[in-house]
């Protein structure tokens, strides 16, 4: 669960599993090797997220000629999510998911998940964001696409719909994201606008350096995109990272946090014995 004292790792596995369910197992597992808190994927109803005329859109992929097949082809089923729910029991992990209409969110309360993910395409959507926070289910808030005034109108909306923000995530929703577009400081002009909410941050960028220093910065909890391979067809493998940069994002957001420490400036013991040595004069 998200707390103050460790940083709750998410690895998205969003659609990248490509409608497999052997793979996204598989990331599920890899996921766990990697020290990763949380595994996460996304929900959507297609005939509510998209229109027919869109679904209908020609688009060659694996699963058929149109739009609509590849949507239908990377949606997982009940059975699919009842096994995801299982395997993650199974070797120790979280996950949740993103709901992109109300549907899925009432499909997702069947599960025992820790959280429900608010994208931040669902930011704007008043009725969503109301449907979600009278779960009772705790929030995690993606904050991509938006400025300090949209953010706040969607924070009040979900805790004045009785809505439980578990982290509110700074995040910049371009795909991989700049370096001069990620604005790292923005964590703490999040954390002073919101004192009473958890910060944390979800990156789309390339590399893991900006996670590590979200976590340094004080966010409590950082998610990324994961993949098997970045070569792998799907349009949100480029901006994810394969599985050994998580391993070593995961392993450098833990060193972060011994090196930080708690601020006490102190005097070791393990320190006496070279202060012996070096110090030649005791007068101060």
């Amino acid at each position: 669960m998200i707390t103050d004292g460790r940083c709750y790792v998410i690895a998205e596995i969003g659609i990248n599993h490509n409608g497999d369910l052997s793979k996204a197992l598989e990331m599920v597992r890899a996921a766990k090797v990697a020290d990763c808190d949380a595994v996460k994927f996304q929900k959507r109803t297609l005939d509510v997220v998209y229109t027919a005329e869109e679904l209908a859109k020609p688009r060659d992929n694996v699963f058929g000629p149109t739009n609509g097949d590849l949507k239908r082809g990377l949606e997982f089923s009940e059975q699919d999510y009842t096994a995801i729910d299982s395997f993650c029991r199974e070797v120790g992990i979280d996950w949740f998911a993103s709901p992109w209409d109300q549907a899925s969110t009432e499909f997702l309360m069947k599960y025992d998940s820790p959280y429900l993910k608010v994208a931040s395409a669902m930011l704007t959507d008043k009725a969503f964001l109301e449907h979600c926070a009278a779960t009772g289910r705790p929030l995690l808030v993606s904050t991509g696409m938006a400025d300090m005034d949209l953010i706040s109108r969607a924070v009040g909306v979900i805790e004045g719909a009785g809505g439980t923000i578990a982290c509110l995530y700074h995040c910049t929703s371009t795909y991989p994201s700049r370096d001069a577009d990620l604005n790292l400081r923005g964590i703490a002009t999040l954390k002073s606008r919101f004192p009473n909410l958890k910060i944390g941050y979800s990156g789309h960028e390339e590399g893991i350096l900006p996670s590590v220093l979200a976590a340094a910065l004080g966010a409590v909890s950082v998610e990324r995109h994961i993949t098997l391979s970045r070569e792998d067809w799907g349009s949100d493998q480029k901006a994810s990272l394969e599985m050994g940069d998580v391993a070593e994002m995961v392993a450098q957001i833990r060193r972060a946090e011994v090196v930080l420490g708690n601020g006490d400036i102190r005097f070791l013991e393990d320190e006496k014995p070279i202060a012996e040595k070096l110090r030649r004069n005791h007068t101060l």
